[in-house]
């Protein structure tokens, strides 16, 4: 029997949200599963997930096999990496609380970067929902002379004058 890690889809229409399954490989995708490991919502900014890594690191040792999907939320959470550590010491490369501290530092360096990834998402999202109203200061026109307002003046009338001539000289 293929065992498979893979994502099981829930959620209405264009709303999609996952559970990530260990699931037979011949079952259908939102089928018989064999256990639940953890969610996955990507509709959130930036993607929620929630995994058992214990459980994902068991099944991945037993043989189960990750969809491409999987495989990149694993590397993500860092069971991938855990389990390359873990055979590291199975093969005596290091002992287990060398393969823990690596770990730990790892995932302390993670996350300080996710949040300042979230961060970046939260103060880009922040800055479209702030309306600034812009002001603009318009420069006042300069006076114009007293000449140049009565020819404008008057030539505004000439024309009206000469209208109003034309229909009753004809």
């Amino acid at each position: 029997m293929a065992v498979k890690m893979r994502l099981q889809r829930h959620g209405s229409k264009k709303r999609p949200f996952y559970f990530i399954v260990v699931a037979d490989g011949r079952a259908p995708r939102d089928g018989k599963f064999i256990q639940k490991i953890g969610t996955y919502n990507p509709l959130t900014v930036p993607a929620t997930i929630q995994l058992d890594r214990q459980k994902a690191l068991e099944w991945l040792n037993k043989g189960a096999q990750p969809t491409d999907t999987v495989h990149r939320i694993l590397s993500f959470k860092g069971v991938l990496y855990l389990k390359h550590l873990l055979r590291g010491v199975k093969l005596g490369l290091f002992d287990d609380a060398t393969a823990m501290e690596k770990f730990q530092t790892w995932y302390a360096a993670h996350e300080t970067k996710i949040a300042s990834t979230s961060d970046t998402h939260k103060k880009a999202e922040a800055a479209k929902k702030v309306y600034v109203p812009v002001v603009k200061k318009v420069a006042e026109p300069e006076a114009a002379p007293a000449e140049v307002v009565a020819e404008v003046v008057a030539e505004e009338a000439a024309p009206e004058a000469t209208a109003e001539e034309t229909p009753a000289a004809e």
